[in-house]
């Protein structure tokens, strides 16, 4: 399995991926309200953003995009893998991959929010740097988020 950089056409496959994720969470998945950016794409074509994708046998089984927040700063998002791929390397690989384009683009610090339950995800980004910023609770949400902040200065790879 490598990553490769995904189109528009690979929406469909990166929201079906998300929505096995809210299941196995036992959230309530409404494509339109969870993941509008998907759906417009808009804010990962180039050279804004880039988004990427892991395939198995044509699914789509891990995904990642980054969007410029200003000059200086890019945003992780959609950083999901399905339960059977973790434990194998590809969340650092998406990381990387990510840490890359921003390298490549001149970002000098990515940002994210997480869901505060994804605490797998939390090893993940301390692993790669990240310091934990900040704490949010998103309002009318049906599945009750809480987010964490997180950030990293892309060329030292500790936080600015």
């Amino acid at each position: 399995m490598t990553i490769v950089s995904a189109t528009r056409a690979d929406a469909a496959g990166v929201i079906d991926l998300i929505g096995r994720v809210f299941v196995e969470y036992g959230w309530i998945w409404d494509p339109a309200t969870e993941v509008p950016d998907l759906l417009r794409w808009t804010p990962y074509e180039p050279p804004h953003g880039g988004f990427f994708v892991i395939r198995r046998d044509d699914r789509v089984v891990g995904s990642a995009g980054v969007d410029r927040v200003d000059a200086e700063t890019a945003e992780l998002h959609r950083l999901y893998l399905d339960p059977q791929m973790r434990g194998r390397g590809l969340g650092d690989a998406l990381v990387e991959t990510i840490l890359g384009w921003c390298r490549d683009h001149g970002v000098k610090r990515l940002v994210l929010w997480s869901d505060t339950r994804f605490q797998h995800a939390h090893r993940l980004y301390r692993r790669h740097g990240f310091r934990q910023t900040g704490e949010r609770v998103l309002p009318e949400d049906v599945n009750d988020t809480a987010e964490y902040h997180f950030e990293r200065d892309v060329i030292s790879g500790g936080c600015a």
